[in-house]
């Protein structure tokens, strides 16, 4: 049966008993708790929810689209069919506006148009750091000091979203690859469980051309919530769970004759990923808040 699935349910139920109703900028209020942490050895089992259906294609393509293709262009998700950012797109005239107001929540130079400004892929891109990752990993494996910071100070006034999962750091051990990845604030009905499956991924991708194998990927979160307006789909997820348990947890595949990390198939077919024998329980709807 899937661990995530176990950890993951484990986690809503705790919000959801536990937590604390909040407000925030968005208008719509959370229930949070402070922290939580946990660590899933990918080695062993690939972590994608059972409980309910997710995506890989569009997870996958969302990492690529930061990592490797280091885009801020929300265009470029749009034309590969993924609709995560767009939300979050700065318009022709450089504002970002409220979907349902128009407001213009912020303004940039117009030469932003179409992205989100100076956040994720701009970041990466600017400043090598999956070069640099992937430099240390061949060439010096005993590095304590390799960090991938997505949280720039340079950078924040002009991102449309400063990075939620904001930091990872990477280590090698016994011939496995470890990380450690630190997230700032998390949706945990929607963004949690894209999450994990893309930094997941991300860590066989680069295991696989850095000659390792992949370890654990432990986790640690700030401002664990669910929108008050998840909180019905959570309550049929976690009553999955309790009627049924968890489904088997599947297979990753990655091309193997892929060995270097900017060749994975970043098109809208995303070939060079796949899983093999995933069952789920069925997609929920939830709503993404601004």
């Amino acid at each position: 049966m899937s661990k995530w699935d176990d950890v993951y349910i484990g986690l809503c139920q705790t919000i959801l008993s536990e937590g604390r109703e909040v407000a925030n900028r968005t208008g719509v209020n959370t229930i949070k708790i402070p922290t939580f942490h946990f660590t899933l050895d990918v080695g062993e089992e690939f972590p994608i929810l059972t409980t309910k259906q997710l995506f890989i294609r569009q997870a996958v393509l969302e990492m690529l689209w930061i990592y490797q293709a280091q885009s801020n262009e929300v265009t470029w998700l749009q034309e590969r069919n993924v609709h995560i950012w767009d939300k979050w797109m700065i318009d022709a005239n450089g504002d970002w506006r409220d979907e349902n107001t128009g407001a213009v929540l912020k303004h940039f130079d117009p030469s932003m148009a179409g992205t989100i400004g100076t956040a994720y892929g701009y970041i990466v891109r600017k400043y090598k750091l999956i070069d640099k990752l992937i430099d240390s990993l061949k060439n010096d494996p005993e590095d304590r000091r390799r960090v991938v910071s997505l949280w720039q100070d340079a950078e924040l006034d002009t991102a449309v979203l400063p990075s939620c999962v904001w930091s990872s750091e990477w280590d090698v051990t016994d011939g496995k690859i470890n990380v450690l990845v630190h997230q700032r604030s998390c949706d945990v009905p929607l963004g949690l469980p894209f999450n994990v499956t893309q930094y997941a991924v991300l860590l066989c991708m680069i295991a696989q051309v850095t000659g390792y194998k992949p370890g654990t990927l432990s986790w640690s979160i700030k401002d664990a919530h669910i929108y008050v307006n998840q909180v019905d789909g959570v309550r049929e997820q976690i009553a999955r769970y309790e009627a049924k348990g968890s489904l088997p947890a599947p297979k990753l595949w990655l091309n193997p004759d892929v060995t270097d990390f900017y060749d994975f198939d970043s098109s809208a077919k995303c070939a060079d990923v796949k899983l093999e024998g995933y069952e789920h329980m069925g997609k929920i709807s939830f709503a993404l808040t601004q």
